[in-house]
């Protein structure tokens, strides 16, 4: 059962997937409630566009994929605000644009010769040591924005009119979530993958809700169920053979049927007893 921690690479996939996951499962805390899950879905993608430029500009992947990630944030926010186009659509079109960049210019590009496969589907053996200082800055930088913002960014999330009317600058948190959205999907490529980010991101917060109504506890449960995850996940995938994305999403959503099924039976529970009790 030891055997994984015997190699380097295994335990920096496994810190890296630990932190990750619950930097992820902060952030997804805020999607969330915003009710604005399918942009981390539309943005990992988005960002894998960026990724392809930078690689072929010879441009820092962390540089390059964060600039191009929060630009297009930033644009589907700008979009939105158009009457007539939705939110949703503006997702779709921006960061399906910019995937779909990244797919020709890979397609076109003969000499390319680094494999995506990772940041497709994530990869614990490209784990390297400027990917474990990259994720620690990001989830550093994160904190440290969340607790400073704290009221800020809790008003503008329950409702943006109102907190406009007090004098909180929307426009100017919106853009801050969005940079760090940008760098929490770049630093979790490595790991989770494109297809797999978004998973990681809603999850965990909605797991923490079956179990709290409260904003603050969400806060501190959805981190944890997104690192339990995220190490129960990789340290799964060395011994059934499979990406590290995706065995961490599958060990995530098992959190979420557990979630499911006590909530059900306890409502079963409270509601029995409230039956025996009037009779």
């Amino acid at each position: 059962m030891t055997e994984p921690f015997e190699f380097e690479f295994f335990v920096r996939g496994l810190i890296a997937a630990t932190m990750v996951g619950g930097l992820a499962g902060m952030m997804g805390v805020y999607i969330v409630l915003r009710r604005m899950s399918y942009i981390g879905h539309g943005l990992s993608h988005a960002i894998f566009g960026g990724a392809v430029v930078s690689f072929i500009m010879s441009i820092n992947f962390y540089v390059g994929a964060s600039i191009w990630g929060f630009l297009s944030a930033v644009l589907i926010q700008w979009t939105s605000r158009r009457r007539s186009i939705s939110s949703d659509a503006a997702i779709g079109i921006i960061t399906t644009a910019s995937f779909a960049l990244g797919i020709a210019l890979i397609s076109r590009t003969q000499t390319f010769t680094r494999s995506f496969e990772a940041a497709l589907f994530g990869n614990i053996l490209g784990v390297t040591g400027s990917d474990l200082v990259a994720i620690t800055v990001v989830t550093g930088a994160v904190l440290v924005a969340v607790i400073v913002g704290y009221k800020y960014l809790l008003f503008a999330t329950f409702d943006t009119e109102v907190a406009a009317s007090y004098g909180v600058p929307v426009r100017w948190v919106d853009t801050a979530f969005a940079l760090v959205l940008a760098g929490t999907v770049v630093v979790s490529m490595q790991v989770l993958g494109v297809t797999m980010i978004a998973a990681a991101l809603i999850v965990p917060p909605i797991v923490a809700r079956q179990f709290t109504g409260s904003f603050t506890r969400m806060m501190v449960l959805s981190p944890l169920i997104g690192a339990s995850a995220g190490a129960i996940g990789i340290y799964l995938s060395w011994f059934i053979d499979v990406s590290s994305g995706a065995s961490v999403v599958l060990v995530a959503s098992g959190f979420f049927v557990v979630s499911i099924a006590y909530t059900s039976a306890r409502g079963r529970l409270l509601t029995a007893r409230g039956r025996a009790g009037a009779t």
